[in-house]
């Protein structure tokens, strides 16, 4: 069975990746359906990268038994991660583009938004074109977790245009990150808008 985002929640703490490798490793090892266990290894891998692992992380990858599109999706998404992270975003861009397509596919939005927002960041002169094209996406889901991918969207939009030198369309895209943080996000987002709204405001 797919991987429940509510679980990955959980496992995940992004400021702490050596103790969230340890929690996802220990689910892996617990979990008795092979999809659902390929898909933690997934993150396994994408936690080492942020401990800057990369060999370890792809060699986990290479031994992800691909056992359904959720996991296909996720190999493609965390290898090109792996790859920008190292600072070769070259590499990574088709990557993230083979998983945003079979994401899109599979019907997986919140992966396909995923791998949407890793091409803003990677492929820097597109960055807009991949942002709008990953709201258009979000645009009929109900979903609120799935949804709150419209605060990265808008906040990774914003400081854009703000280290470009344009604080007021910045101070739009921060105030759109507030509004999405305040209905879908976390209280920790809504306070991260927030500093940035003034940060953008200061600017002008």
């Amino acid at each position: 069975m797919p991987l429940a985002q509510a679980l990955l929640d959980e496992l995940w703490d992004f400021s702490d990746p050596v103790a969230s490798e340890s929690r996802l490793r220990r689910a892996a090892d617990a979990e008795p359906d092979a999809s659902t266990r390929a898909e933690l290894e997934t993150q396994v891998a994408r936690a080492l990268g942020l401990q800057e692992r990369f060999v370890e992380a792809d060699a986990v990858l290479s031994t992800v038994a691909v056992t359904s599109p959720e996991v296909s999706v996720r190999v493609a998404l965390e290898r090109g991660r792996l790859r920008n992270s190292a600072g070769d975003a070259e590499a990574a861009r088709p990557l993230f583009e083979l998983a945003a397509e079979a994401a899109a596919d599979a019907g997986l939005t919140f992966l396909q938004v995923d791998a949407l927002h890793m091409l803003a960041i990677a492929d820097v002169e597109r960055a807009q074109e991949w942002t709008e094209r990953a709201i258009e996406v979000l645009d009929p889901t109900t979903d609120a977790r799935t949804r709150r991918w419209l605060v990265s969207l808008h906040n990774n939009a914003g400081w854009a245009h703000l280290e470009a030198g344009r604080p007021r369309d910045a101070l739009t895209e921060f105030e759109r990150a507030l509004d999405a943080a305040t209905r879908w996000g976390t209280p920790e987002q809504v306070e991260w808008a927030a500093e940035a709204i003034a940060q953008a405001r200061a600017a002008l």
